[in-house]
């Protein structure tokens, strides 16, 4: 046999593909696994017109010791070859991922992780990289159903398939994955993930919608969802997939569990009922903990070990949960409606441009304003968006909020994924660029955690945003809503303003920002299969009157932004010059612009937009402004015929002098026309440096000046000729 042949039959693969139409007018989405990544436990291509994810996911054999949860990753990652495009920087490749890229990541890991089974504890990770992009299809929601996909044709437990999809209502219709450039006039835009029975995350924005219309587009998405599901689970059979390995990585000891609840339930109970603060309550469950380890002996192994703490986080799982459920109790004794005290305060900071502290419960952020000019904005550089965002809003979670200690190094995933959270829900009432020259800087700083510090940050720039005087349409609040639900019984306690531990021990973590108006934006995670659209329905109201109450609260503080900004913020004067005179004021190299920005004590940026320069002169002091400005405007000021300046000599020639009459334009004085007499040559007439007042007479075509000093001369008077001796002998005598 020829072995060129003999190689290329080993080296032949077996790809399996199947293809879903959203009926969106887009090209279908296409799955296909067997042609590339074969080594992984799972790998697929998703492609939609020309773009293409390869989704990868690997799962250790069995999990490492003493592990009692799942240790999932989930990395999304673009190519910058995949846009056609050089990464930046000295090194010119791939980095550390983006926020973009780390925002992505989370929604996928959001998705993906409550639908493995809880006694599954294997490192498991999950790898989704853009290898080719369409400008205008958005990968970000094809990247759950990529990764969902090539769990599907592995042999790892998953309760899924699941699938993420972008509903937009775009000119008052609700789409599927519209494309980017539709997305500018959507009024909602929300990432919805699910199996095909449920529900399991929601995050996005909108422009104050209704509670009934967030819920309509959540519906209309899970359609969508159901046709992506149906696809994974034909891929699966098509490459027979149907045989997963042995999910359990849980030892158990029923007898050590008995023994747990019986010792402690009732202690932990009681202390859940007792209303006390979040570190007194961690104490004395601490305590309890303890009290019962003691009696198992020194000697105890390792798996005992283990076992005896897992049973006892059951016990305060179940304690708290019955609590609720049973007595309408919750752990720091309010009901389930009620919102924890509130307190604020604006103007905190007193050299920043607009700060607030606000305080809900054990929950505290401080959050400062600063205004800046537009070389301030922040440069966004990946494969699939680039540009400039002139709003940006930083939210940092330091370990002493919550009484802790750990490094500092900086933010991550989460405090990521909650600025971004803040950030959309203020983003909606910015005023519009037209009326903001601004670029906007927000930093929240958690000082205290004990739930929903998000939310927390959403309320306190919100306040902090109206010190600086910034002119939002409208107050925006934020309410982070918890769910409990038994199963056995059917019974459920929605909860206003969630606790810590409510977050960790529920089955739901749903947070609403809006305005009195609507809904501006929402992040929701759920733990539990079924939830119910009345359940969420009736979540959404119950979050709109905390919310309300919220917002009743702040206006206590600070109803409006202020009329003016403080004293001490930078001012910015726009204004629009015609485009050729840009390179004029930039100079060669950006000599003239850097000059006057160093000698004025100002920013001054430029750009053309719309074939018109808009230039924009950034100051702390009206006087820098007002040099800046008067020194731009002689420059793209144009002479005019017939007007009188004052004007600089540059350059003698044989002929006459070159003057400036305006920055960067010289006209000619020709020695003609300095003096009434007439000028033999141009020595001692005139020097370099001389200030001197002429008039324009005349632009050429090539526009070329011809100036004038001597038409501002007084004409001197006509001398009359000496008659001559002949004609005064033929005059006759009288």
């Amino acid at each position: 046999m020829n072995p060129y042949v003999e190689l290329k039959l080993q080296m032949s693969y077996n790809e399996k593909k199947v293809t879903i139409d959203l009926g969106n007018g887009l090209a279908p989405i296409e799955l296909s696994t067997g042609k590339l990544a074969k080594q992984a436990d799972g790998s697929v291509v998703l492609k939609q017109g020309n773009t293409m994810l390869l989704a990868t996911v690997v799962s250790a054999k069995e999990p490492k010791e003493g592990v009692d949860f799942l240790p999932l990753s989930v990395d999304y990652q673009e190519k910058y070859a995949a846009a056609g495009r050089i990464p930046g920087g000295f090194l010119r490749r791939e980095a550390r991922l983006s926020d973009y890229e780390v925002l992505i990541s989370r929604l996928v890991d959001r998705a993906l992780r409550p639908l493995f089974p809880d006694t599954y504890h294997a490192d498991t990770q999950v790898m989704i990289s853009l290898i080719s992009a369409d400008k205008d299809i958005m990968p970000d929601a094809l990247a759950g159903l990529a990764a969902s996909a090539a769990i599907a044709v592995s042999d790892i437990p998953f309760n899924g398939p699941i699938s993420e999809v972008r509903v937009a209502k775009v000119n008052g219709e609700l789409v599927i994955n519209p494309r980017l450039s539709a997305l500018e006039n959507a009024t909602l835009e929300y990432i919805v993930a699910g199996s095909a029975q449920d529900i399991v995350m929601v995050e996005g924005e909108s422009k104050e919608i209704s509670e009934a219309e967030m819920v309509q587009a959540i519906a209309f998405a899970h359609e969508a969802i159901k046709k992506q599901v149906a696809a994974q689970i034909e891929l699966a059979n098509l490459v027979g997939a149907s045989v997963k390995r042995d999910g359990n990585h849980e030892p158990s000891n029923l007898d050590l569990r008995d023994a747990v609840f019986a010792a402690t339930y009732d202690k932990v109970y009681a202390v859940a009922k007792s209303g006390s603060s979040k570190h007194e309550r961690s104490d004395r469950f601490a305590e309890i903990g303890d009290e019962f380890f003691i009696t198992l002996g020194e000697e105890i192994d390792e798996e005992t070990e283990f076992l005896a703490k897992k049973y006892y986080h059951d016990v305060q799982y179940e304690a708290v949960r019955n609590l609720i459920l049973d007595e309408g109790i919750r752990l720091d004794g309010r009901d389930a409606r009620t919102v924890r005290p509130i307190w604020s305060e604006v103007d905190y900071l007193p050299a920043a441009h607009g700060s607030a502290v606000f305080t809900r419960g054990e929950t505290q952020s401080l959050t400062s304003v600063t205004l800046g000019a537009k070389d301030d904005e922040q440069m966004i550089d990946g494969a699939f968006i680039h540009g400039y965002s002139k709003f940006i809003l930083h939210y940092n979670f330091p370990a002493f909020s919550t009484g802790e200690v750990r490094p500092n190094r900086g933010p991550g995933r989460r405090e990521v994924g909650h600025g971004n959270l803040a950030m959309r829900s203020l983003k909606q009432v910015l005023p519009a660029d037209n009326d903001n020259p601004y670029t906007i800087r927000v930093v929240s700083d958690i000082l205290e955690s004990n739930g929903s510090s998000s939310m927390a940050t959403v309320c306190a720039g919100t306040l902090a945003l109206m010190d600086a005087g910034v002119k939002l349409k409208a107050p925006v609040s934020g309410i982070a809503m918890g769910l409990i639900t038994d199963e056995k019984t059917g019974k459920y306690a929605i909860l206003s303003d969630i606790l810590g531990d409510e977050d960790h021990l529920g089955d739901m973590d749903f947070k609403v920002t809006g305005t009195e108006n609507g809904i501006v934006a929402c992040q929701m995670d759920l733990k539990i299969n079924g939830l119910k659209w009345e359940v969420l329905t009736q979540a959404l109201d119950q979050a709109k009157e905390a919310r309300l109450h919220i917002l009743g609260e702040m206006k206590k503080t600070l109803a409006a932004p202020r009329e003016d900004y403080k004293p001490h913020a930078p001012r910015i004067v726009s204004f629009t010059i015609d485009k050729e005179f840009i390179g004029a004021i930039i100079g060669p190299g950006g000599k003239i612009i850097q000059e006057m920005q160093r000698e004025t004590g100002s920013t001054i940026s430029i750009e053309e937009v719309d074939g018109k320069g808009i230039v924009q002169v950034f100051a702390d002091d009206k006087a820098s402004i007002d040099a800046a400005v008067s020194r731009i405007k002689a420059i793209v000021a144009k002479p005019e015929v017939g007007e009188v300046y004052e004007g600089k000599v540059k350059s003698i020639m044989p002929f006459g002098a070159f003057v400036e009459i305006m920055p960067g334009k010289d006209g000619l004085l020709h020695i003609s026309e300095i003096e009434w007499r007439r000028l033999e040559s141009m020595d001692g007439v005139l020097k370099e440096g001389d200030i001197v007042k002429v008039k324009l007479l005349d632009i050429d075509k090539q526009g070329k000046l011809k100036l004038s000093r001597k038409a501002l001369l007084p004409r001197p008077p006509r001398e009359d000729k000496p008659k001559s001796e002949t004609e005064t002998k033929d005059v006759p005598k009288a």
